[in-house]
């Protein structure tokens, strides 16, 4: 059965994006905010897909902590199912991605015309200084930004050192930061064909005001409630982890 579902999952990915990439390449004269609402709109068909196709469902808790403005998003990253979801969660939202992403045939067309923050790292320190010039542009605009700073997919149970640059944006742009875990890796497994079935739970922590903070502090505090709450909530991926790991 996951087997069916997921080559469902991934014919219905095809027919749907195909033509809505064609799409976002036919408005890019619209102002950025319309592009974004109705570009960003396939986010949506995508997690009905995922809901009624794959039967992964899932459920939110700690809203109570969303602030009301725009925010800085500091999330575990596990698959590619939360980069779909926070969208829907934060919305509106852009998010810190590789340039490369942009060259993708008709996926990366798509990403192209929705305002977000595309850097180049292979620039190094100069990568830090795009992420933070595009990222108080687009706060300022109105837009969440969501930063994995892990930089990476890691599997579940593992974590990996925490990258400042998304700290250091909240802090420069005067903007809290919002911890998310997530168990996504459970039932969506990275780069993996397979998907199974289940409710995925997305835990939002108090937001994390950066005034009179460093960056540093800021990461470290996001950091440590981000991967305590994943033991909390996710003790089955640790089994056999011990203390924390920290993948190099």
């Amino acid at each position: 059965m996951a087997f069916l579902r997921s080559l469902l999952f991934s014919l219905a990915v095809i027919v749907v994006t195909v033509p809505y990439a064609l799409f976002a390449c036919l408005i890019f004269f619209l102002p950025p905010w319309q592009r974004h609402r109705l570009i960003t709109f396939w986010a949506r068909i995508m997690l009905w897909l995922i809901r009624h196709v794959l039967g992964i469902r899932y459920t939110v808790i700690g809203c109570e902590h969303i602030p009301r403005g725009p925010a800085v998003i500091l999330s575990k990253h596990q698959s590619a199912w939360e980069t779909l979801a926070l969208q829907e969660i934060f919305p509106p939202m852009c998010f810190v991605l590789k340039r490369e992403l942009l060259w993708i045939p008709f996926l990366g067309w798509g990403l192209a015309q929705v305002p977000g923050i595309a850097i180049d790292r292979s620039a190094g320190k100069d990568a830090l200084t795009q992420v933070l010039e595009q990222g108080v542009r687009r706060l300022s605009e109105g837009f969440w930004v969501a930063v994995f700073p892990e930089g990476t997919r890691v599997a579940p149970g593992v974590s990996r050192r925490y990258k400042p640059g998304g700290a250091v944006l909240a802090v420069q742009a005067g903007v809290p930061v919002v911890p998310v875990a997530h168990n996504a890796g459970d039932f969506w497994r990275r780069n993996a064909f397979l998907k199974r079935a289940g409710l995925i739970t997305v835990s939002v922590g108090p937001v994390i005001v950066p005034d009179g903070l460093s960056a540093d502090e800021v990461s470290a505090r996001a950091e440590e409630w981000i991967e305590t709450e994943m033991r909390r909530l996710f003790a089955h991926q640790y089994i056999g982890q011990g203390s924390r790991d920290m993948a190099s």
